[in-house]
């Protein structure tokens, strides 16, 4: 085997020449390291500058920077991010004014700023003066823009070319990373020889793609023009300097030393000619990778182009656009095809410049609209190769048709028509982070509405939160000021972060005092820019300084709420009248703060869930010795735990007796306001840590002789497809194959998908391996284009976007077969996750024998103690099964270079391997822990046997004969009527043992004691550790005084013993001695057996086959009965209203078939 080369993560930004593989945002961190060495080698001693305000697509962007700290730094470039955009661009502004004064230290700053479409938006005034001014001879300003184009992490779909159009800025469109470090380049001599400012256009498929590119400093040859007349005083900034002096040179020079430049150095080129030219295609862009692959599909390649007459031209300065090289390329064609995101910007020019053309060389012209004016490639959203690829078709076929074109298009239609039909059964959206501190910051009480902030507030519009409507960035409240005079309501909360607060929304907060109108803004303190990935605050910002500011700009009442009150022991430097509460509290303090006239404040102080959890991996943030475990048996998975925390971490569990909770251990964050769910089942364990695995006893031999697969060829690109589940560290999986792929020489491009997906979306990587970087002429894979579909979440796997990509018969697929709970589970207790129906959707689609299930996250948690491992199993089987081109050495070396648990990686890793080699061994290997889970009876005989013995172990076995008598006699009158039926006696054992086994204090007890709970702890369990339990005793609870509602109480190990000497008491369960069997909850459950047994009466008497559905119906309606106390009582007279309803129509059949009709 030949040796792997040398590589090092610093290479990205260390090597001097080559290739090195770079994420969009690294390449974007390189360029300025490379114009300060170009300059060094022209003779120039020139510093960076570096501004701005992060957003998608840009939001990694500073996190990149600050990670590139020390090679930024030896480069003599500064970053400072901004407070907000324009204050960024104000900065810019100033760091090209530094040669207009004495003792600067360098010949000129070269400048980046960046921000996304709404920021370039907001910064047109400085932006519009800077232009104006314009840049330095030795400077240069690139202005990243990043555009949302399909909404996926903005508030709106947003296109900035016209912005800059309106400003006057030349506007640059690359299509990748390579085009990052090339284009870039070019940006800063654009800026430098014309004096504009350069627009430099970023989308997440160009941010969020990876790649193997050329870094060479010098691979950019800067060709200066020689047909523009530059002013003898050239065009760059000055001073004094007059606005309308400023205007002309602007309008008269700079704009068209910008044009002579691309013209010179060839940025708008033909990529596809020939000498038979016909029809053209013009694109720029990520559009430009759409029509490469539009191409692809079709089987159109370079050859067969030129062959046809089809001709491709590439715009890079897509505004304003250089005239005669779009003349050349029009010269003799009968058509040109513009393809373009958005709105038309290209056609309109092009259209523009060849208006007064001669009539014989002139095409023409369509993009948005064919001639007949039909709206053929959509402004709107986001183009794809697919319809691309219609379009071209359609075009081409008025004078070329051949079987070849006819076959991909039959292809693409059938497919389409296939995916069309697919109806997922459920879909994975965004929500809070298991923990997040909005779950509990975003509720309003009862009665209150609230308004919308941006960022991870935007997505309590669709929770339960009774919040409605948004802003955008720092505008939050000020809505309310156009509302609140016309309106019956008398107050709102506002919600607001503390990055927005510190970005522009305290001056909402100023605007919102000043009107006089009532409002409280509640300002989330989660220590970190949280959408964006977790950036930090200012340094100097903290609540105590907070309260000041708000104290100062008039708020009335503000109030601290957090859920570490004590940390704020002394509050002497709380501005007057600030008082803290715990979160606990938050109900209360909001019912009383809305009453306050005026504009009001609560500031909700809690660290962000996922950032807590990188500092706790870091070692740099408390990680308790406390988790949260649920005993099942106790549990009524009524969800009560879900509404009170809004978190993913409580997952459903299947159990013999119904539907509970558990809890994810490998993705809680520990935030604990689960425990504020009305239910006994809770208990932390403080102290000790989850058992590690324990080390397999299977024999290793038996895979000391794993064999190395097979690998595929990558003479043609190879797509890859994986899916997963944002902040499960999935995109991870596509940046080691693709290390892997550059480790070995090999050309590798990777785009990921990801929008809103690190709050828990959907996340899909399209990875392509090729031998070499210049085979690969498209990022996103093509409908049917992936070799192989790794799904790590069968949810988005099952997903029409995921399918797309699926070749019948020749796709590989491997999907992970663990149900991860989606967004809407807190919401619906009953939500069914349909593993079946997926798994049957993905095998329809790939083929049964192409399709590969494996239980990865119980494997992978049983083997290596935590799920995170399971991305890296699933790349170990895939890889095994010889589906991935990249040899096992490189990806192990890319494990090492990643430095993130590499013996963990490597271990999973290996362990996928082995599944795949012998699941049957790994199954055995992973012992009890990754056992299926047990059988649940099925048979009427084996539901009535596993109640008779609970309920014998709940009372004795008299009220167990009860039971069974009862089920008996159902069994009995039901086959009279229905033949071979048992629906009714299954609901009748089933339900009536739920009534009958209302768990009391008796029977909690009991489950406490005598269930096997406290085994099932110290299996999961080792170390020094206590349990506490988490209690609302009716003897010993209080009562809130709002709701009147017990309020749970943390009881310590003594409670087990107490839980023992009550077990005993059971005897006493519903006579005259019963303490607890007079309250109004215990009367209540007693009468419910009572009336379960008088209507089980009423249905054998008048049980007939056309209304034995209904007696179905009435007799689960139990299963609607859960909970304690309150939540409880809730469930009761819900089930009460449909018991009503059901009842009505057994007995009268007819009035049931009537509403079907």
């Amino acid at each position: 085997m030949m040796a792997l080369p040398a590589i090092s993560l610093d290479d990205k930004y260390a090597l001097d020449t080559g290739r090195v593989f770079l994420t969009g945002m690294q390449a974007l961190v390189r360029l300025p390291i490379m114009q300060r060495q170009r300059d060094v080698a022209a003779g120039l001693n020139t510093g960076g500058y570096i501004s701005g305000y992060r957003g998608s697509p840009l939001g990694g962007l500073d996190q990149q920077l600050w990670q590139a700290k020390p090679f930024i730094e030896n480069n003599h470039i500064r970053f400072e991010p901004g407070v907000n955009e324009d204050l960024a661009a104000t900065a810019i502004w100033g760091s090209q004014q530094l040669n207009l004064f004495p003792g600067a230290n360098y010949d000129g700053v070269f400048s980046m700023w960046y921000a996304k479409g709404p920021g370039v938006d907001r910064s047109g005034d400085v932006l519009r003066h800077a232009n104006l001014a314009g840049s330095a001879a030795h400077g240069g300003v690139l202005l990243l823009a990043g555009d949302d184009h399909t909404c996926k992490s903005s508030t709106t779909a947003h296109q900035t070319e016209y912005g800059f159009m309106d400003l006057m800025i030349p506007v640059l469109n690359p299509s990748g990373v390579q085009e990052f470090l090339d284009m870039g380049v070019h940006g800063w001599a654009l800026s430098r020889y014309s004096g504009c400012y350069t627009a430099f256009k970023v989308i997440a498929e160009t941010a969020d793609s990876s790649a193997s590119v050329y870094v060479d400093p010098g691979r950019v040859q800067i060709i200066l023009p020689t047909d523009f007349d530059m002013p003898a005083e050239g065009l760059n900034i000055r001073w004094p300097d007059e606005a309308l002096a400023q205007e002309e040179r602007l309008h008269r020079y700079k704009l068209y030393a910008a044009l002579a430049y691309a013209r010179a150095n060839n940025l708008n080129r033909a990529v596809i000619d020939g000498p038979k030219r016909r029809f053209g295609i013009v694109t720029a862009g990520k559009s430009y990778l759409d029509v490469m692959q539009a191409l692809e599909d079709l089987g159109i390649d370079e050859a067969y182009a030129r062959e046809i007459g089809l001709s491709v031209y590439k715009v890079g300065m897509t505004w304003p656009l250089e005239r005669e090289g779009i003349r050349r390329f029009a010269e003799g064609l009968e058509e040109v095809l513009v393809v373009e995101e958005k709105r038309a910007l290209i056609e309109n020019q092009i259209k523009e410049q060849l208006y007064n053309w001669r009539a014989d060389v002139r095409p023409r012209v369509i993009g948005k609209f064919d001639e007949a004016g039909k709206w053929m490639l959509p402004s709107k959203g986001e183009l794809t190769p697919g319809p691309v690829a219609r379009v071209i078709a359609a075009r081409i076929e008025r004078f070329h048709t051949s079987p070849r074109i006819a076959e991909r298009l039959r292809f693409l239609d059938i497919k389409d028509q296939a995916l069309a039909a697919i109806v997922p059964p459920i879909s994975r959206t965004p929500y809070f982070c298991s923990g997040c501190p909005h779950n509990t910051s975003t509720k309003v009480p009862e009665g209150s509405r609230a308004l919308s902030g941006i960022g991870c507030h935007y997505m309590a519009q669709w929770m339960d939160r009774n919040t409605d409507t948004f802003t955008q960035m720092g505008g939050e409240g000020a809505s309310w000021n156009g509302q609140a005079p016309f309106t019956q309501t008398n107050h709102v909360f506002v919600n607001i972060g503390d990055g927005t607060y510190h970005h522009s929304g305290l001056l909402a907060i100023r605007a919102a005092v000043a009107s006089g109108n009532n409002l409280t803004y509640k300002i989330l303190f989660n220590d970190a820019v949280a959408m964006t990935g977790g950036q930090p605050l200012a340094s100097d910002m903290s609540v105590p300084r907070i309260t000041h500011q708000l104290y100062g700009e008039g708020v009335g009442r503000t109030v601290v709420v957090t859920d570490e009150p004590e940390k704020y022991a002394n509050r002497s430097n709380f501005a007057k009248g600030v008082t803290v509460e715990h979160r606990d509290e938050l109900d209360r303090v909001q019912r009383e703060i809305r009453e306050i006239p005026g504009v009001t404040a609560i500031i909700y102080d809690q660290t962000c869930a996922a950032e807590k959890r990188r500092r706790r991996k870091r070692g740099t943030f408390p990680d308790p010795a406390r988790r949260v475990v649920i005993n099942e048996l106790v549990c009524e998975g009524c969800g009560d735990c879900s509404v009170a925390s809004n978190c993913l971490s409580v997952v459903p569990l299947e159990t013999e007796f119904g539907r509970k909770r558990a809890i994810d251990q490998s993705n809680c964050n520990k935030d604990f306001s689960c425990l504020n769910g009305f239910c006994p089942s809770f208990v932390t364990i403080e102290g000790g840590q989850l058992r590690a695995p324990k080390p397999t006893s299977i024999q290793s031999d038996i895979f000391e002789v794993l064999p190395d697969p097979l690998l595929p060829s990558t003479d043609t690109p190879y797509g890859i497809l994986i899916t997963g589940v944002g902040g499960t560290g999935v995109v991870t999986i596509g940046a080691l194959l693709g290390m892997a792929a550059h480790i070995e020489g090999k050309g590798c491009s990777i785009l990921d998908m990801t929008g809103l997906a690190q709050k828990g979306g959907a996340v899909l990587s399209h990875v392509r391996i090729a031998n070499k970087p210049e085979d690969i002429h498209a990022v996103r894979l093509a409908s049917g284009g992936a070799k192989l579909l790794l799904g790590c979440d069968i949810v988005v796997a099952a997903a029409p976007g995921a399918l797309a990509t699926v070749a019948p018969g020749e796709t590989m697929v491997v999907v992970n077969t663990h149900e991860t709970i989606v967004a809407d589970f807190p919401r619906n207790p009953d939500l069914e996750f349909p593993e079946a129906e997926l798994e049957r959707g993905i095998a329809a689609r790939a083929g049964v024998e192409h399709t590969n299930f494996v239980a990865a996250t119980r494997l992978a948690t049983a083997l290596l103690g935590n799920s995170i491992a399971t991305n890296m199993f699933m790349l170990g089987f895939a890889w095994q099964k010889g589906t991935i081109p990249v040899g096992r050495a490189a990806i192990e070396q890319a494990i090492d270079l990643n430095g993130v648990a590499v013996d963990a990686n490597k271990r999973a890793f290996l362990w996928g391997r082995r599944a795949a080699h012998d699941l049957a061994a790994v199954e055995k290997a992973a012992g009890p822990a990754a056992a299926p889970a047990p059988a649940f009876a099925t048979t009427l005989e084996d539901i009535v046997a596993r109640r008779i013995e609970h309920l014998t172990g709940y009372q004795d076995q008299a009220y167990a004969r009860r039971y069974k008598d009862l089920v008996v006699r159902v069994q009995t009158a039901e086959a009279k009527i229905m033949r071979g039926e048992d629906g009714l006696a299954r609901a009748v054992a089933r339900y009536y043992f739920k009534l009958l086994a209302y768990k009391d204090e008796y029977e909690v007890a009991r489950l406490y004691t005598d269930s096997g709970f406290m085994q099932s702890v110290r299996a999961r369990f080792e170390g020094d550790f206590r349990l506490n339990f988490h209690l609302a005793t009716p003897l010993l609870a209080k009562r809130d005084p709002h709701t009147g509602q017990l309020r749970k109480k943390s009881y310590g190990p003594w409670m087990l013993r107490a839980f023992s000497v009550l077990a005993k008491l059971k005897f006493l369960r519903g006579t005259a001695f019963d303490p607890f069997g007079r309250s109004k909850e215990r009367r209540r459950e007693r009468g419910l057996i009572a009336e379960y047994e008088t209507m089980v009466a009423e249905l054998l008497t008048g049980l007939k086959a056309d209304n034995h559905g209904s007696a179905v119906e009435l007799a689960s309606i139990p299963e609607h009965i859960r909970g304690f106390g309150h939540v409880k009582e809730r469930h009761i007279d819900d089930a009460k209203q449909r018991e009503a309803r059901a009842l009505a129509a057994f007995r009268n059949p007819a009035s049931r078939a009537d509403a079907a009709d």
